[in-house]
């Protein structure tokens, strides 16, 4: 599924590693808690262009279906 994943929604990211594919994989919150409270790891959309449109809420989503790396919600 499409998740909201533009840098711009996120906060306190850090870097935790990388997928098999090379993808970059970051743990972070969401500044706006209607995205999700709690901690979150996945992809910056900035990042993976290939899997990346815009959404109705003009930031950037990805298809983590095309990525070998999951979306989770760490607590």
């Amino acid at each position: 599924g499409f998740l909201g994943s533009d840098k711009k929604l996120k906060e306190n990211i850090e870097l935790v590693g990388t997928s098999p594919k090379g993808y970059n994989i970051y743990e972070f919150d969401y500044k706006d808690k209607s995205y999700g409270e709690g901690r979150y790891r996945g992809v910056m959309a900035q990042e993976v262009p290939e899997a990346s449109s815009t959404g109705s809420d003009g930031y950037l989503e990805v298809d983590y279906s095309k990525v070998d790396v999951d979306f989770e919600r760490l607590d």
